[in-house]
């Protein structure tokens, strides 16, 4: 079967005090109103300032890139009508995870809290992901391990965090260094089938080390859903 190779893009935007440039807790008017015009693709995260938008599922990278510049320019104009502003990047350059707010009454999110714990809690991150219509499975695995070896090029060219805390870190891309912490992340193994990967998976449950495969968190990874 040949991929259509449709397009969905979503990104986690800062949610900032325009004063202080502190991170702030999003206000629930905020979503109320984005749910009106963008009919379930803005998203709260797992910490309240972060807030997430995705396109719709777009025939190419011409269509899908019409689409984010409509619903970042949207975002900003509703954040700005709130008295908040959003910002772009890996990490919050000053901003303590400690100091921000866990989003409450998501099970997924409070399962991950239960799990994870602090690592989940210091996880004050934002991220861009492109979701790529492949709808052959084995397809998708021949795909993924070819992606693979460009992924630290593809880091090199997206590198915008180079501070946590308040301070310089000396790495461009903290970001990652934070992600490191959760389990399953990064460059994904090789695999040399569907069968090969469900196998793996599989197993992953079978030991209660996780309980789907939306817990494998591979900077490339096959959806397990869709």
């Amino acid at each position: 079967m040949k991929p259509s190779f449709t397009i969905g893009i979503e990104e986690e935007f800062q949610v900032v005090d325009p004063a202080t440039r502190e991170l702030r807790s999003h206000i629930a008017e905020i979503f109320a109103q984005g749910q009106e015009v963008l009919k379930g693709r803005m998203k709260p995260e797992l910490h309240q300032p972060v807030v997430e938008i995705g396109t719709e599922i777009c025939r190419d990278i011409h269509e899908a890139r019409r689409d984010v510049t409509a619903t970042r320019a949207y975002l900003a104009r509703l954040a700005r009508e709130n008295g908040l502003r959003i910002a772009a990047a890996g990490t919050h350059p000053f901003s303590h995870w400690a100091s921000v707010e866990i989003t409450g009454g998501n099970p997924r999110y409070e399962r991950l809290v239960e799990e994870l714990q602090m690592v989940a809690r210091a996880n004050l991150i934002f991220g861009l992901h492109v979701h790529i219509g492949v709808e052959d499975r084995e397809a998708q695995i021949r795909i993924m391990n070819q992606v693979a070896y460009f992924l630290p090029h593809v880091l090199t060219l997206a590198v915008n965090s180079p501070f946590w805390l308040g301070r310089d870190t000396g790495w461009m891309s903290y970001r990652c260094k934070v992600f490191d912490k959760f389990p399953r992340t990064n460059i994904p193994d090789t695999f040399t089938s569907w069968a090969d990967y469900e196998t793996f998976v599989n197993l992953l449950v079978k030991t209660n080390s996780i309980d789907n495969a939306k817990k494998i968190w591979w900077d490339v990874r096959p959806h397990p859903f869709f």
